[in-house]
């Protein structure tokens, strides 16, 4: 017990038709960095939300610095006991500011005749020191709403620091972080850990986990497979540990072609002033066409744009040769398009429905018919069959049809939002960020779907922050600094340099010479 923080002991927890966590164990020691992998559904997320107080296990100890629980009442109580989690899915309190975020639950308070009133100033004070201590650039007094999904990660970051914690989970914290964000994170781990903290890092990012690891700990089907130190480790070790097979491509081979042009886009302009500006090109029939730039630099007010969930100053779109006018997402699916979006629990699933809710809900004129004498019949037995088509097409892992959605593992998810986009039979589907927090062996899955329908001749979009995905399906990219189209990659050009070259800086004035040249 030398060391020793955490211990968890023969952990079992299982969910009506599902047994999630099946007899896992894990030691985490004082001031590690201690990485948990395995593909979406490995029980990864389940067993350290019953190490914080979310779930209870059915079966099982826990140990926290020699003091053994059954389980944690809660997160208070886990937090009491110094575990922190940061969820992989974000909740800030959008209406209130960084510093209330940071606070929340904990807020400085000082009695006055019997009336607890709050302390801004030193609030205010804590938290600029956090942030200094941290290398942290946000204002205390912006609101949330008007932070980016990096930032608001950021703001995570620092609410699991200001509670003094001694055991900090974090769940695929660096999903939503530039590069350089994500080592200012690295170094606020060091940090941690040079404090005798401990972290627990799940990622799907196997550089990541050998860059800041010590040991890494690999689960498959709610089972542990073993721990081992970071050292000792390779990428294909632990791909072939997680997924019980070698995957010796990434991406499936290439057998789509490009046809003549689907869409075109002419003079984008957001109606926000410090949105996207000028933005024109074409999209192909049976193209991938990636879209690339660092954070800020608008690409998805963009996609929501072309989907008619932003107000544009002007601007035109082109679709089979007809000019299109859409003005909100029933006239972006009426004209064919699709939209996949970036934050897949914040405005993709809908979390208390059933995977056959979730499946058909964009689709619901399909599945309703109105009788000649008024009133509507619905067709259950309909959207069951198309729902169950495509848990079978996707081999989404579910104990039911019915299950709620938000039992599903993050992958698992994306197929079902897929699915239900698929059902609207789009020609061009807008992907942002469509493999984001899962795992690779999902990944391939998702890639291969997109060869499918691009095979098929549908003209895809997709939004990706990283590279080897960019590189790897895409036909040609498109690279966005600042809100401009600063260049176009074709792909048998495409490297991380010359991307990153045109997401430095704008150098689009040629592209956009050209591009009204040959209009």
């Amino acid at each position: 017990m030398n060391g020793m923080l955490v211990e968890l002991k023969n952990i079992r927890k299982f969910f009506p038709g599902v047994r999630a966590l099946d007899g896992v164990s894990l030691c985490l020691e004082k001031g590690r960095v201690h990485a948990l992998m395995g593909e979406n559904g490995a029980g990864k997320s389940t067993l350290m939300k019953c190490l914080f107080g979310l779930y209870h296990p059915d079966e099982g100890e826990i140990v926290i610095e020699n003091v053994s629980h059954h389980y944690l009442a809660n997160p208070k109580a886990a937090m009491d006991a110094g575990i922190s989690m940061i969820h992989q899915e974000l909740h800030p309190v959008k209406t209130r500011n960084v510093m209330e975020n940071v606070w929340m639950g904990r807020v400085p308070c000082k009695k006055i005749a019997g009336i607890n009133w709050i302390e801004k100033k030193n609030m205010h004070r804590q938290t600029l020191e956090l942030f200094r201590e941290l290398d942290i650039h946000l204002d205390p007094d912006c609101m949330v709403r008007d932070l980016s999904v990096s930032q608001c990660q950021l703001i995570e970051i620092a609410k699991a620091v200001s509670i003094n914690a001694k055991v900090i989970i974090m769940d695929e914290p660096t999903s939503s972080l530039t590069d350089a964000e994500t080592k200012l994170l690295f170094d606020i781990i060091q940090k941690l850990i040079g404090q005798g903290r401990s972290v627990i890092y799940i990622s799907h990012k196997i550089d990541e986990i050998l860059a800041i690891s010590h040991d890494v700990s690999i689960m498959r089907d709610g089972k542990m497979t073993g721990t081992w130190p970071s050292g000792e480790l390779t990428e294909n070790l632990i791909i072939n540990r997680m997924v019980g097979r070698d995957l010796a491509d990434r991406f499936p081979p290439r057998r789509h072609t490009s046809g003549g042009v689907s869409m075109s886009v002419s003079n984008f302009c957001s109606a926000n002033p410090a949105s996207f500006q000028t933005i024109n090109f074409d999209l192909r029939r049976g193209e991938i066409l990636g879209i690339g730039g660092l954070v800020g630099s608008q690409r998805t007010e963009l996609v929501e744009s072309l989907f008619g969930l932003r107000r544009l100053k002007s601007g035109s779109v082109t679709i089979n040769g007809k000019k299109v006018k859409i003005r909100g997402p029933l006239a972006a699916i009426k004209n064919g398009l699709a939209l996949l979006t970036e934050d897949r629990r914040g405005s993709g699933i809908i979390p208390g429905l059933s995977l056959i809710e979730n499946t058909v809900v964009a689709n619901q004129a399909a599945y309703t018919k109105k009788y000649a004498v008024g009133g509507f019949f619905i067709s259950a037995k309909k959207k069951k069959a198309d729902a169950e088509k495509y848990i079978d097409v996707f081999s989404i892992k579910t104990p039911s049809v019915r299950q709620e959605i938000q039992y599903l593992s993050g992958g698992n998810q994306q197929k079902v939002l897929l699915g239900r986009w698929i059902l609207t039979e789009p020609e061009i589907l807008l992907l942002d960020e469509p493999t984001r927090g899962i795992d690779i062996g999902a990944k391939f899955e998702i890639y291969s779907l997109m060869e499918q329908l691009a095979s098929e001749g549908k003209s895809i979009i997709m939004i990706s922050s990283e590279m080897p995905e960019l590189i790897g399906m895409s036909d040609r990219i498109l690279v966005m600094y600042s809100g401009r189209l600063s260049g176009i990659v074709n792909r048998d050009e495409a490297t991380e340099e010359r991307i990153m070259y045109y997401a430095s800086a704008d150098r689009g004035g040629a592209e956009r010479e050209a591009f009204h040249e040959n209009a």
